[in-house]
């Protein structure tokens, strides 16, 4: 035994509902995750610290999202609604442990996509090909406890409230508590 543990690259994943499609991001989608990445209250709840500044959308679209699949971590995708052909959101995995089969994922979309339910279906659509498809056991969520929207996307995409990290994250405004949600497998059954 060589003690050496093999590193996964994470799956590429294109998932359809009835109205969007949820894919990998390409250079072209740049200027639309820079916009959805730009709204001040996104912004807000993002996962990085505001020192880190303003996403750059085409790193986000390209390099980050090739380091983050390569190194078997996560991946970025664009959420297209179909009607339009149009980017409203970006679903991004991380923390990927291929031991455990468990991955997390984050989400945002445009402002004038939200309250439409883009965001549950996305999140749902995605969760499920990682389950089903891609022998995932558990996927997670983590929300900071006052984005009551996130909470609602939580709820609608079927995931259950697990508890709460204390001190267990960063948004823009600085260290707070993480409400952590789950999907498993053994919840599709």
């Amino acid at each position: 035994m060589s003690g050496y543990v093999s590193v996964r690259r994470f799956p590429t994943l294109t998932v359809q509902t009835p109205r969007l499609d949820v894919r990998p991001l390409t250079s072209d989608d740049a200027d639309a995750v820079a916009q959805v990445f730009a709204d001040k209250q996104t912004q807000r709840w993002l996962p990085f610290p505001q020192e880190f500044g303003q996403i750059e959308g085409l790193s986000w679209c390209t390099d980050m999202a090739a380091e983050r699949r390569d190194s078997g971590q996560g991946d970025h995708y664009g959420v297209v609604r179909r009607e339009d052909d149009r980017l409203v959101g970006c679903v991004w995995s991380r923390r990927t442990d291929w031991g455990g089969r468990v991955t997390e994922l984050s989400y945002a979309v445009v402002s004038d996509a939200r309250g439409f339910g883009v965001a549950p279906e996305a999140v749902d659509a995605i969760t499920l090909a990682l389950i089903l498809e891609h022998g995932f056991q558990r996927v997670e969520v983590r929300v900071a406890p006052g984005n009551i929207a996130s909470r609602r996307v939580m709820e609608k995409a079927g995931f259950t409230y697990e508890g709460l990290l204390r001190n267990a994250g960063t948004v823009h405004s600085g260290r707070v508590d993480l409400e952590v949600w789950s999907m498993v497998a053994a919840d599709l059954r």
